[in-house]
């Protein structure tokens, strides 16, 4: 599915940033730090990190979608290291990341729970996650996402799956997201930022 949505001309959800990511990446992410995007797709929130001076690897299933990312990188001057691997294989790594990207990174939840707690062990000390998801109430906007709620997010979900954080902002909301053509409309998301301790 990925290899020929992301296949399609243009660029299926724009080339830019996520709103969210945005408005919280200089705040939430240590400057200059090493960043990891899940199903980064075609590359603009990892670009859009590149291009403010962080280190950004974008793990995708989709080789399409990585190699648009290169080129879309490439455009803008920055370089972005793209991991092509399923998120239930790919190894994230103990006390390897400043941050952790997850926008719209709808896995079923077995495996969402076991991928956030790896994100949990992978940042490192003072590092964050900043995610976007959309919650089992999108199944009535019907404006993107999966079309079961066993892949969405709730931030009651979310706190359990990603203890050992500290939460500095969580917040269900339903908000008008226009990314492309595939994400059009209001639509009801949880959003976290999430901090890891740094320690005594």
């Amino acid at each position: 599915m990925w290899d020929q949505r992301y296949g399609e001309e243009g660029f299926a959800y724009g080339t830019d940033p996520n709103d969210f990511l945005a408005a919280h990446a200089t705040r939430a992410l240590p400057a200059g730090g090493e960043v990891l995007c899940l199903a980064e797709g075609e590359g603009r929130n990892a670009v859009f990190l590149a291009r403010m001076g962080y280190r950004v690897t974008g793990v995708d299933a989709s080789a399409v979608g990585l190699a648009k990312a290169r080129a879309f990188a490439a455009q803008h001057g920055v370089e972005v290291e793209t991991v092509v691997a399923d998120l239930a294989d790919y190894d994230l790594g103990v006390a390897r990341w400043d941050g952790i990207v997850s926008i719209w990174c709808h896995t079923p939840s077995a495996l969402r729970t076991r991928l956030h707690r790896a994100v949990v062990a992978a940042l490192r000390p003072g590092g964050a996650l900043l995610l976007e998801a959309y919650t089992p109430r999108q199944l009535d906007f019907k404006t993107g996402g999966p079309p079961v709620a066993d892949m969405m997010m709730t931030l009651a979900g979310l706190r359990d799956e990603l203890a050992g954080l500290d939460l500095e902002v969580g917040e269900e909301k339903v908000r008008a997201v226009h990314e492309g053509r595939y994400h059009h409309g209001d639509s009801a998301v949880v959003q976290v930022v999430a901090r890891k301790p740094a320690g005594p």
